[in-house]
């Protein structure tokens, strides 16, 4: 008789035997990039020939589309219907990957090649996101097998391949396909737990908005011996600029920025005790950085910061004795929902205007990903970590969204799902750099709270419709 357990023990065995890492190296070895030119056939070879013929094994009916945006990577769809009243969940992922920085990774590594060392399994996409979209599909395959090719729900998946340029084309995708795509909640997995050890489900993300502060004041440099002293200096007034929009401890002095009424109780709540750390080769955390009277949780999962990306003035390759015509840096604000992107440029005019600066230009700004949240209480989130708390018998911790950015606000403008992030990486994966990587531990896990979630969306007692 089919049973619970058994799908566990089958998806542990997949892990144990060795063949999950099988799986994640051949899917590692398509280098699909979609941030170098020339890598455009891999993006379609990983859809057409690692996950296309997967996903019809189990069952699913497969549509391979163009992006609706020219240049951009193509979005696979599969749905796999078993009963129309039954719950639907709508899974999500991206096969595409930031740059491979070959000659950047250290000796002994390569980005398409998967290598085991310690506790990890190197190589590019492990973290961001095929390590994590083919745990769930194993879990989802495992399930399948021990209740004899039946699920007891009906699933769809939407797989794209521009993520990493911004999901440019997604937007438009998930309109035009919104009646094919309906569910009842999304469920899928990307970005990092609170802490490596500590299973996390995020109802959303923060939103990522970006621009240029430029200072241009002539249209050459000057000689430092005759000018200098004489005439402004635009690396001073940008870095003067700047430092009237943070303080020297990181808190954001551009307050029309910010959440109106501060962290909502509700968000405070489910940050109570929450834990932030990235885990060995992280960052630091440092507790004097950032909004005073927020605790680590609250500043990056319910609050917004501003980063300075890039600066540059002159030639810092090939410094010479001139004053220089201009400067720029590259910034970007993080934000939560309680905060409205759409003032945010206005609100910097306003502020560089009052604090002396009418010579900074801002340029370019624009909304890469907007921010997402849906209410940590909902009925699914509290089922995902109940069904989470009872495969892997520990606390799953949930926040109310990720630090990250992700399109999760295209899911809920057009389809109305609720979100149900369960993320199976680590801030510490270095996914956007060289040496990306996944920890062996939390991934057999996910594998596992995702087998028990498929398992029991089969059963009784999954939320209501809608």
């Amino acid at each position: 008789m089919p049973t619970r357990e058994g799908a566990l023990t089958r998806a542990a065995s997949f892990f144990d035997a060795g063949d999950y890492k099988a799986l994640l190296t051949r899917l590692v070895a398509i280098p699909s990039t979609a941030q170098e030119p020339g890598f455009e056939p891999e993006l379609d070879r990983y859809l057409q020939q690692a996950i296309r013929p997967w996903l019809e094994r189990m069952g699913f009916q497969v549509a391979i589309h163009p992006n609706p945006l020219e240049g951009f990577g193509p979005i696979l769809t599969a749905e796999r219907i078993e009963d129309p009243a039954r719950p639907t969940v709508l899974l999500y992922g991206h096969g595409d990957t930031v740059r491979g920085l070959d000659e950047q990774w250290r000796a002994g590594l390569a980005p398409w090649t998967l290598t085991e060392e310690g506790d990890r399994w190197y190589g590019r996409g492990t973290a961001d996101n095929k390590g994590q979209h083919a745990l769930n599909l194993a879990a989802l395959e495992a399930v399948l097998a021990e209740r004899g090719g039946r699920l007891g729900a009906n699933v769809k998946l939407v797989l794209e391949m521009a993520e990493e340029r911004g999901s440019k084309g997604l937007r438009e995708f998930v309109a035009a396909h919104a009646a094919e795509l309906a569910a009842d909640t999304l469920i899928a997995s990307d970005g990092p737990r609170v802490t490596p050890e500590v299973p996390t489900i995020a109802t959303g993300t923060r939103g990522t908005y970006h621009f240029d502060l430029v200072v241009k004041l002539r249209e050459g440099g000057v000689h430092s011996g005759h000018w200098g002293g004489l005439t402004t200096d635009p690396a001073i007034i940008l870095a003067q600029a700047l430092s009237s929009m943070m303080d020297r401890n990181g808190r954001i002095l551009v307050r029309d920025w910010l959440p109106g009424n501060g962290v909502p109780a509700a968000v405070r709540g489910v940050l109570a005790g929450c834990p932030v750390g990235g885990g060995e080769g992280a960052a630091s955390i440092d507790e004097g950085w950032g909004e005073p009277g927020l605790t680590p949780a609250e500043k990056i999962y319910g609050w917004n910061s501003l980063i300075v990306l890039a600066m540059l003035s002159g030639r810092p390759e090939n410094p010479v004795n001139a004053v220089a015509p201009d400067a720029r840096a590259h910034c970007q604000i993080r934000y939560t929902v309680d905060s409205d992107p759409a003032r945010f440029e206005a609100a910097l005019r306003a502020h560089l205007d009052a604090h002396g600066f009418p010579e900074v230009r801002i340029e370019g700004a624009f909304v890469r990903m907007a921010a997402s949240r849906t209410d940590p209480d909902h009925p699914w989130v509290r089922w995902a970590q109940e069904s989470m708390q009872r495969t892997l018998g520990k606390p799953v911790q949930i926040i109310p969204n990720s630090s990250g950015g992700l399109p999760g606000d295209v899911f809920v403008d057009h389809l109305g799902v609720p979100l149900v992030w369960v993320p199976h990486s680590y801030n510490g994966c270095k996914q956007h750099g060289p040496d990306e990587h996944l920890l062996i531990a939390p991934a057999r896990e996910g594998l596992l709270a995702f087998t028990g979630m498929w398992w029991d969306l089969g059963e009784a007692g999954t939320p209501g419709r809608g």
